[in-house]
């Protein structure tokens, strides 16, 4: 079985694997505390999986903040 978005595809979203799971871990928080799903096409209800395919999809990203101020 084949897991959708692919991890290469995922990583050209953000700078490194561990931005890409905080983003995603940051984002399937606030799925699970209510927020609506910014995309609709996801095979899954997981809050992570529809975090991924949001970032997949550029409807979320990330900032890199420098010395505390963006």
């Amino acid at each position: 079985m084949m897991v959708k978005p692919l991890l290469k595809d995922l990583e050209k979203h953000v700078d490194s694997k561990y931005t890409l799971v905080t983003l995603a871990a940051k984002r399937a928080r606030e799925l699970t505390d209510g927020d609506p799903a910014l995309v609709n096409d996801v095979d899954s209800d997981k809050p992570v999986s529809v975090a991924l395919h949001e970032i997949a999809e550029n409807k979320i990203g990330f900032a890199r903040i420098k010395d505390g101020i963006k």
